[in-house]
């Protein structure tokens, strides 16, 4: 199998991950670990587990230098604002104005890696951002932030933006590295941000209540959550960058999905429309590599 289809493949697992994000989060808050902290305790604790590998890679992540730190600390940001954005704004609001990243990437890219932007791409974009607006519904209007948690989703879809062109233009580093400074950069921001009064902040955990959730939350984090941003960073560092904002779309099709079967959320004729659009999407980035293999034989 290709490079180039393994790396989707690995973007679209890491978005079934994220699409799975709300199970984990909604188990820490029914135990007492709400708003931010929760994210906090998602990058805290991997950190934890990564440390080792972080000592057998040291000279690695000295040799990457500032620029590989940097794109630690974009991608670690990225993914925090939008995982803050998730409880400070709608959800509604946070996807929309986060999932613009397609767009942003696919425009950075062109203008610092040189990446052509084909037809195809730009209909991928509009049937993701069209599925997207189905699911969610286009009543709401253009989504123009109007507070903090609106603010957060969309600067977080221009930062995985930047993170997705520096990764996918550095040839030196691996994506061990770009994963465990995703986590290592990460958890200070997401502690920061749990820290800050912001409107509907949550009180912080206290140790007996985090301990508690450790037996099941390590090996969620571990087995799951860790495998997914590694798949993240390394299929990015093999994509361009619009496509990688296109696959992690499947975590709006993964989240629909699970949100009915286990939560009891609506499901109906939208939701199967929106879910087709994105998943079609995905799809569209496929016919080129369809095209040239046919070619090859």
């Amino acid at each position: 199998m290709r490079t180039e289809t393994l790396a989707k493949l690995a973007c679209a697992y890491s978005g079934v991950v994220w699409g799975l994000f709300w199970i984990p989060l909604r188990a820490l808050d029914e135990f007492g670990i709400t708003g931010a902290w929760a994210t906090a305790l998602f990058y805290l604790v991997p950190t934890l587990l990564l440390l080792p590998l972080m000592l057998v890679r040291w000279r690695k992540l000295v040799a990457g230098g500032l620029g590989l730190h940097l794109t630690g600390l974009v991608t670690g940001v990225a993914v925090v604002l939008y995982a803050d954005s998730l409880i400070y704004t709608e959800v509604i609001r946070a996807m929309l104005l986060y999932y613009l990243t397609p767009v942003w990437s696919t425009i950075l890219a062109r203008l610092f890696l040189g990446e052509a932007i084909t037809a195809v791409r730009w209909l991928a974009i509009a049937l993701g951002l069209a599925g997207l607006l189905v699911i969610f519904g286009v009543d709401v209007g253009a989504p123009m932030p109007r507070n903090v948690g609106d603010w957060m989703g969309l600067v977080a879809g221009f930062c995985w933006g930047v993170a997705a062109v520096r990764m996918r233009g550095d040839e030196t580093n691996h994506a061990l590295e770009f994963t465990s400074l995703h986590f290592l950069w990460g958890a200070p921001a997401a502690v920061l941000i749990a820290l800050l009064p912001l409107s509907g902040a949550h009180a912080a955990p206290d140790a007996a209540t985090a301990v508690s959730v450790l037996p099941w939350l390590v090996p969620v984090l571990a087995v799951i959550v860790v495998p997914g941003s590694f798949a993240a960073m390394w299929g990015a560092s093999h994509l361009n960058p619009g496509i990688v904002g296109l696959l992690f779309m499947t975590e709006i099709s993964v989240g629909t999905l699970t949100a009915a079967i286990w939560a009891n959320e609506p499901f109906g004729l939208r939701e199967i429309v929106g879910i087709v659009l994105i998943t079609s999407a995905g799809l569209a980035e496929s016919v080129p590599d369809l095209q040239r293999a046919r070619r090859r034989r």
